[in-house]
């Protein structure tokens, strides 16, 4: 089967990685499996990366210029109104969906999302020939909320040899590396309203004996660093986008990510392949991943109720959440999924 991804992304976000990780291995699989990104500086890496392992790869400056004559096509945008252009293309499409189907926002906000999601995405995906997403809490939620029939859920995988736990001595050599003195919290998330930062900021000046390491970059940045400084956060660093995420992973003592919203959590998946003790909040794509006091902290983003449990966090959490995703949720299991997916849909 000769099978093109096609993505509108300019820049690299978890869908792109995605593909990075799941094209190389559908070839080794016997799939002929190619690429369509957009030409631009903000995801040349991720198509330069693409073709080092081998998958064609075809940078597009319009919607014109996408190639044709292939098995099936499965699309995936950042944009919804994108669909419409890759429709006037293809006139069957598979959709690969990592949105976030539901934000559960306060105040009954999350009902505001879910109309929104349900005027602007939802005929794209009723339009599709098939849809595939990456969590089974999103697949029944697609069924039974929004009507969608023919979804198909291929949870993530992650590297468990590229994310792992630290080797002896590693951990002491890496928190020299990185000037780690304190207990050490990682919060790996874009900074956009539903990653709920500000329940980091709150918890950070409730916890000053720790240190808050933010990765990402987004459109609350500027935001939040305005904040921390109101709040005389000195215990909060922001390390923007980074490449070194494993030896991160590695270095410091715990996950902190109270989001409000997620399909399915790659940074979470990382962080428990690499035996880091998660604190999260308990909504449906989370706790799909970790059941509370076993494999992480499922808490409320309540920042005293996050502070204590960060004060209280039990290590070897760590040891069963990584044990958990070797078993369930490694890069070859989710590969083959993925492949009987696309051949039932």
């Amino acid at each position: 089967m000769r099978i093109l991804f096609l993505t509108d992304a300019k820049t690299v976000g978890g869908s792109e990685i995605y593909l990075k990780e799941m094209l190389p291995r559908l070839r080794q699989l016997g799939l002929e499996a190619e690429a369509a990104l957009p030409l631009a500086e903000g995801n040349a890496w991720i198509r330069r990366a693409l073709e080092a392992r081998g998958v064609p790869v075809h940078a597009y400056r319009s919607f014109e210029d996408l190639p044709l004559g292939y098995d099936r096509v499965v699309a995936s945008a950042w944009y919804p109104q994108s669909y419409k252009k890759f429709f006037a293309r293809y006139t069957r499409l598979t959709l690969l969906i990592h949105d976030q189907i539901e934000i559960f926002y306060p105040l009954g906000l999350r009902y505001v999302y879910r109309l929104g999601y349900r005027l602007i995405q939802v005929p794209n995906l009723t339009r599709a020939e098939a849809v595939i997403t990456v969590s089974r809490w999103a697949a029944r939620w697609l069924k039974e909320v929004h009507g969608i029939r023919n979804v198909y859920a291929v949870p993530n995988g992650v590297d468990t040899e590229r994310f792992r736990p630290p080797g002896p001595g590693e951990k002491e050599a890496l928190r020299k590396r990185y000037d780690l003195q304190r207990f050490s919290v990682i919060v790996p998330a874009r900074m956009s309203p539903e990653k709920n930062h500000l329940a980091v900021l709150l918890t950070a000046k409730l916890l000053p004996e720790a240190d808050f390491l933010l990765v990402g970059t987004g459109e609350l940045m500027g935001l939040w660093q305005k904040t921390a400084w109101l709040l005389n956060l000195k215990n909060v660093h922001f390390l923007g986008r980074r490449t070194d995420m494993p030896e991160l992973y590695r270095a410091v003592d715990a996950m902190l990510l109270p989001t409000l919203g997620e399909n399915q959590s790659l940074a979470t998946l990382e962080a428990m392949a690499s035996a880091l003790p998660v604190v999260t909040t308990p909504i449906p794509a989370q706790e799909e991943l970790i059941t509370h006091g076993d494999t992480g902290l499922l808490i409320p983003p309540n920042p005293p109720a996050l502070a204590q449990s960060l004060r209280t966090l039990p290590k070897q959490l760590g040891e069963a959440a990584r044990a958990f995703v070797v078993a369930r949720h490694n890069l070859e299991e989710s590969t083959k999924q993925l492949l009987a997916a696309l051949e039932e849909a």
